[in-house]
């Protein structure tokens, strides 16, 4: 299944930064302390794989995003207690805030993914909207990037993970997602 919003495989990346390491506890960084964010919860996203490839199939997104963002955000579950995260303010897999969105469905559940593709999905039309001169692919960056500090934050293509938690939002993502992308997803 095609992504429309272009190929992940195709986005550069300098993966996880040093503060995102520190939290995890990881001795490297970069795009393969990534690797090793995202290999660390794929037994836990196995659970999710038929979640994850239903809700990328309906809405055109695909699915080694979507694995990334739950990599990221929740751990593939084992960060979240009772299904909420970011003290009581991030709800579900996908961490949808509950400031700026009611969240639908159990925390673990297909409407709960699919609120959060759909966000997603918003913030990349945002950002193209923005930044319409750049690729698909950039566009993609961006909007994973906007996920998680909103399209302002997006200034600019070199730039556009200053502000993210750990400054390295949409790089680890990307790093992530390219990894789940080479495990099947």
């Amino acid at each position: 299944m095609a992504c429309i919003f272009g190929d992940i495989m195709k986005i550069d990346t300098t993966g996880a930064s040093e503060m995102t390491a520190n939290w995890e506890k990881l001795t490297i960084k970069g795009v393969e302390g990534s690797k090793q964010l995202a290999e660390h919860d794929l037994a836990r996203m196995e659970k999710y794989k038929g979640i994850i490839t239903n809700v990328a199939s309906a809405k055109k997104m695909d699915p080694s995003v979507i694995a990334a963002i739950i990599s990221r955000e929740s751990r593939a579950g084992a960060a979240l207690k009772d299904g909420w995260g970011d003290h009581g303010i991030g709800f579900g897999l996908m961490q949808v805030d509950k400031h700026y969105h009611t969240p639908l469905g159990e925390w673990d559940s297909e409407m709960h993914i699919t609120q959060a593709t759909e966000i997603l999905i918003d913030y990349i039309q945002a950002v193209k909207a923005k930044f319409p001169q750049w690729s698909l692919e950039q566009q993609l960056k961006g909007g994973i990037s906007a996920y998680n500090a909103g399209v302002k934050n997006v200034r600019s293509y070199a730039q556009m993970d200053f502000g993210t938690t750990g400054d390295d939002y949409g790089n680890d993502v990307v790093a992530r997602a390219q990894w789940f992308k080479s495990k099947g997803y």
